[in-house]
């Protein structure tokens, strides 16, 4: 009797050690699978996040790359458009350079005129304006005339001057009360070079402008119509 249930303990006392190895063998299997889990997921979470920081450079990279090209376009445009002001400038001054020989005047006798005050027709156009009125240089040149008896082109003219300009193109400037250049001086557009009167044959103050083809009486075209064609408003 007392073998049967020392041996129905016994067998029962391994049952209970079996079980508890099970459960033991159990637990440090779901121990050391979720160990492995962690393990494998924590190398996957350092590469993600290496990639986010790449990309976050390069886009850093690429966003100062544009702001550094638009810097780049702006300078250029701005380069252009200061290009093209400075062309179109030049272009307006070449286009106005030449001007009215005075200000605030009349048209009078014209080109071509004919009358009894002039040996054949009249040479050039007078601009009436009082005595003493500034006379400017219509266009820059060289002077090739200055003087009494029309700068050596006869009396009638009174005190004159005449002005070489490129193109074989002259511009004459006769009955001045004052005369403020020399032969040989040059020159520029709008320089004063003397003050009209006048001198020579007239019948009142006055300023007989020409544009002559030579430096010498005879070689006159139409000033006005030469004028208006170099953008002048006369």
């Amino acid at each position: 009797m007392f073998q049967r249930v020392s041996s129905r303990t016994s067998r029962v006392s391994l049952l209970r050690t079996r079980a508890a190895v099970i459960t033991v063998g159990l637990g440090a299997s779901v121990a050391l699978g979720a160990g492995v889990a962690a393990a494998a997921d924590a190398p996957s979470a350092a590469p993600a996040a290496g990639i986010v920081q790449a990309q976050s450079v390069v886009q850093a990279k690429a966003a100062k790359v544009t702001v550094v090209e638009q810097a780049k376009v702006q300078a250029a445009a701005k380069k252009a458009a200061a290009k093209k002001a400075t062309a179109k400038k030049a272009a307006a001054k070449k286009k106005i350079s030449w001007i009215d020989p005075v200000r605030k005047y009349t048209l009078t006798a014209s080109f071509n005129q004919a009358g009894s005050l002039w040996h054949a027709k009249h040479s050039g156009q007078d601009f009436a304006v009082p005595s003493g009125t500034p006379v400017m240089a219509a266009h820059g040149g060289t002077v090739v005339k200055a003087g009494g008896n029309g700068g050596g082109d006869g009396p009638a003219y009174g005190n004159a001057i005449v002005i070489k300009h490129g193109g074989g193109t002259y511009s004459q400037y006769a009955h001045l009360s004052r005369i403020d250049v020399r032969v040989g001086q040059i020159v520029k557009t709008g320089q004063r070079i003397a003050l009209s009167g006048d001198t020579g044959n007239t019948t009142g103050p006055h300023l007989h402008f020409e544009i002559r083809t030579t430096p010498n009486y005879g070689s006159a075209i139409d000033p006005v119509k030469f004028l208006r064609a170099k953008g002048v408003h006369v």
